[in-house]
């Protein structure tokens, strides 16, 4: 073995072959080294490679950590499973239920400011009007999944219970139905590219993962739009299915 790229090769081969499960902690740079005959600097290097491409965590004191790619399906109908009020899951929850997996959503933040020119465009608001903010992670277990940010008008959000820096029991479409403005269509604009600064922080992925990015804008049966959901997700994770959509009119 020559160089780091010959000991990444090695690691991923490793990793794909199931020598190594996700969750489970490659050797320590120490063992590498003496294992494989190669300088720190090498085994780092490789290391590195490995988790830009998605294939490792490298955390200080936990060691490296080997990332779980498994895809998750995301069904557009999930949505239709959450617009009576009170029930016990979101969207979310429920499509990762349906699959046996520990899905929970994470409220980071809920904060009222002025409505950026692109929100309050969509949202048919002027300029400056206030909206809420609410910032959320989509988890599986500890790992954040995707990064979601939505903004509704202040005053919808108010009567919704959304102002209120609280985790909406149910999801936010229950929530909305039970104030009187029930979602009735959604359009849903799908791109990828490369992770932000931003987004790879918080999704905690290598620079050479791609990322989803989808924009929500949802409204009511009178048209008028009530959310702006802006979403982005590691490719290697989730698996977008825009099921039974109707071919003509």
């Amino acid at each position: 073995m020559r160089g780091y790229r010959d000991l990444a090769a090695e690691l991923r081969r490793l990793i794909d072959e199931g020598h190594y499960q996700p969750g489970s902690t490659l050797p320590q740079i120490s063992d590498l080294m003496e294992q494989y005959g190669l300088a720190k600097q090498t085994v780092r290097s490789a290391l590195t490679e490995l988790a830009n491409e998605g294939y490792v965590l490298i955390r200080r004191k936990y060691g490296t950590l080997v990332r779980d790619r498994r895809s998750l399906r995301l069904p557009l109908s999930r949505y239709g499973a959450v617009l009576t009020p009170g029930g016990g899951k979101g969207p979310w929850e429920t499509a990762c239920a349906a699959q046996g997996l520990d899905g929970r959503m994470h409220l980071v933040s809920v904060t009222t400011e002025e409505a950026p020119d692109d929100i309050a465009e969509i949202l048919g608001i002027a300029p400056g009007d206030s909206v809420v903010h609410r910032r959320r992670n989509a988890l599986i277990g500890d790992e954040v999944i995707q990064s979601q940010h939505a903004w509704y008008p202040k005053s919808l959000a108010d009567q919704a219970g959304l102002s209120g820096a609280s985790k909406i029991e149910g999801g936010v479409f229950g929530a909305m139905t039970e104030a009187g403005f029930p979602p009735l269509s959604a359009d849903e604009h799908v791109n990828a590219g490369t992770p932000k600064s931003d987004e790879a922080k918080e999704l905690n992925i290598g620079i050479g993962v791609p990322v989803i990015r989808v924009q929500r804008i949802t409204r009511t049966i009178e048209e008028r739009v009530i959310e702006v959901l802006r979403v982005s997700a590691p490719s290697d994770r989730v698996e977008l299915v825009y099921d039974r959509l109707p071919i003509s009119q």
